[in-house]
């Protein structure tokens, strides 16, 4: 096999490889959560992922953005899709929201972008087809199988709150506006010094709110290895490849993988934490699926416009 042929196979692996990683967040969370505060946590994290990534931008000599604008752009999507996204949903989490509700309400973000994109898309490109539409719908149904005996419990919907509301709706419009302005403004650039610029605007939006916690960390063995797979996997592998498929791939394509975060997070909790799996959750399982294989699948070319 040939260079070219490793590197199509490669990206043609990036979604479930991202899919996978992605879904370790509900572990992180699991050992991290108990023993920190969200926003401290989160900028600890992003303090030595950017130390991370300028050891290997050093090591390799990449050369950072020339332009102030595609400064400005990734810093915009940093403050979104980190500081936004992940400060909302860790904020949720820890102020009382159940994960079945949070995943939901986050879940609603192929939706959202889908919405956008069939009312703002403008080219022919960024449309959302009618399959498309019916694949978006039944990766929300299926969704919702997966996470409804955790809203069933009681549990969750018993400490919504306005402010873990806020945080969750917060979230969801973070990780969807992020999506799409990358897709639209940020040029193509390494993956490593643009992820290094969207995290250090993202830490410099998190320390005011840092600050504000009153409650310790406690370094323990729990929280130092969700710290180091925070970094290590979730940063440096997720979000990295997270920007690489946005650049690469479709907004609502992209978006639509969400939908299958919280069937593989409830497959790892199973093997991991022995959490149940019901009937319900499996075909929820493969509602979801299904759907997204209806988003991410190419439209059929006319045989008069094949060349």
């Amino acid at each position: 096999m040939n260079s070219n042929d490793s590197t199509a196979s490669w990206v043609k692996h990036m979604p479930a490889v991202f899919v996978l990683i992605w879904s370790t967040g509900f572990i992180v969370a699991r050992f991290g959560m108990p023993n920190s505060p969200p926003f401290s946590f989160l900028w600890f994290r992003y303090l030595f992922s950017i130390t991370c990534f300028l050891a290997w931008i050093q090591w390799a000599r990449v050369k950072w953005p020339q332009d102030k604008r595609e400064w400005l752009h990734l810093s915009v999507t940093g403050v979104l899709m980190h500081a936004g996204y992940l400060g909302g949903v860790w904020a949720a989490v820890k102020a009382g929201m159940g994960s079945g509700l949070s995943a939901l309400i986050v879940g609603l973000q192929p939706v959202l972008t889908a919405i956008w994109l069939s009312t703002h898309g403008g080219a022919a490109h960024s449309a959302v087809s009618r399959r498309q539409w019916m694949g978006l719908l039944l990766g929300f149904c299926g969704l919702l199988l997966v996470v409804w005996r955790k809203l069933t419990q009681g549990s969750a919907l018993d400490h919504v709150t306005a402010v873990n509301l806020s945080f969750a709706v917060m979230a969801l419009f973070a990780i969807t506006l992020g999506t799409l302005y990358q897709k639209s403004f940020v040029k193509p650039c390494d993956v490593r010094t643009a992820n290094t610029v969207q995290l250090m605007a993202a830490m410099l939006v998190t320390t005011p709110l840092a600050l504000l916690e009153t409650e310790p960390m406690q370094w323990n063995q729990e929280l130092m290895g969700a710290m180091a797979w925070s970094v290590l996997g979730l940063t440096l592998g997720g979000s990295s490849l997270l920007y690489l498929l946005i650049q690469k791939g479709a907004a609502a394509s992209v978006s639509s993988l969400m939908y299958l975060v919280p069937p593989c997070t409830a497959m790892m909790a199973w093997v991991l934490f022995d959490e149940p799996i019901t009937v319900v959750t499996l075909m929820g399982i493969a509602l979801t699926a299904w759907g997204v294989s209806w988003v991410v699948r190419p439209a059929k070319i006319p045989e008069g416009e094949r060349t």
